[in-house]
């Protein structure tokens, strides 16, 4: 069965249903296969209606980014994300950045794709990127900086991404050390920012962004269900605009990186601060080095997170992972 065919019979009567018994007979397939189907279809970003006794109903085609409509509303907002590169399907656009900024691409330069088939994130761990759901992409940086600095581009980019979102969805986000992005413990997004150096200055960083913004629950793989959420799942269902959601997240690292540039760290901790969750809360800290137990008082001049010991001391933790 094409699903083509399939998609064509059901826009044939635009918001009627169309009955399986219907489908089956027209098409000569099985039930089995139209939910096959309807699977597929559904994995490409189209979203149906089934009712018993009724059919299947198709309610919303797949949000696709317009190259034209994207770039205009960049121009609009800020002079980063050019020159822009659109993808449908990538297997992560931190590679294609990386091989962009190597080739002299310059800072700004904006990588977004539809899918990722190997996104990934912090640890190398997989980052779910299906097409038409979120925004998967990757911006270019090259700060004149020593390659010790770089973890603050990292909580640079956290801040960013928080307040443009916070911004667009007026949804209450906050930021779990360094870079995750929760709505009531669930991740919404995450950051990862891989960078090159000579001579021990970056030549590029590259932050790569992902964040689940008009996925359903059922997007979510079985593993997810529990952890990750989307801007629509906590907006009512409702979603949201994609181009513009991207368009001020850049806008706002754009914000960010010349602040950084004019004021030096301390400004982008205190934003960071006031939009951590954990700030005074008792923390466990799952380190290479082993676990550690404290309270957040804040960051270090590098980023890193100081924990308050029962005794008083102040411990600077560079890496690990956070559990309350």
């Amino acid at each position: 069965m094409r699903d083509e065919q399939l998609l064509a019979l059901l826009t044939e009567r635009p918001g009627e249903y169309i009955s399986g018994e219907e489908i089956s007979r027209r098409m000569a397939v099985s039930r089995t296969a139209i939910w096959k189907g309807i699977n597929r279809l559904k994995e490409q970003g189209y979203e149906f209606e089934s009712v018993t006794r009724k059919g299947y109903r198709l309610t919303r085609y797949p949000d696709r980014f317009d190259e034209v409509s994207l770039r205009m509303r960049m121009n609009e907002v800020t002079s980063w994300g050019q020159p822009l590169h659109l993808f449908p399907s990538v297997g992560s656009t931190q590679d294609i950045a990386r091989a962009l900024a190597e080739e002299g691409a310059p800072e700004g330069t904006l990588v977004i794709a539809e899918e990722q088939t190997s996104g990934r994130g912090r640890q190398g761990r997989r980052w779910h990127s299906p097409p038409g759901r979120g925004i998967w992409m990757s911006l270019i940086m090259r700060p004149v900086q020593p390659l010790q600095y770089t973890p603050q581009l990292t909580l640079l980019a956290a801040v960013a991404v928080c307040r443009a979102l916070r911004s667009v969805s007026n949804l209450d986000i906050g930021i779990k050390w360094p870079n995750d992005l929760l709505i009531d413990g669930r991740k919404v997004c995450g950051i990862l920012v891989e960078s090159a150096a000579e001579d021990g200055y970056v030549r590029h960083a590259i932050a790569g962004i992902g964040i689940d913004v008009n996925l359903a629950a059922e997007d979510l793989p079985e593993e997810l269900q529990t952890i990750a959420t989307s801007l629509r799942m906590e907006s009512g269902g409702e979603p949201l605009d994609r181009t513009l959601v991207a368009a001020a997240v850049v806008q706002e690292l754009e914000a960010m990186y010349q602040l950084y540039s004019e004021q030096g760290f301390a400004a982008i901790a205190a934003l960071w601060e006031a939009l951590a969750f954990s700030i005074g809360q008792h923390l466990t800290v799952h380190t290479p080095q082993g676990v550690i137990h404290g309270t957040a008082t804040g960051l270090g001049n590098n980023g890193e997170l100081l924990l308050q010991q029962e005794d008083g001391r102040i411990l600077p933790v560079y890496s690990g992972e956070i559990h309350l």
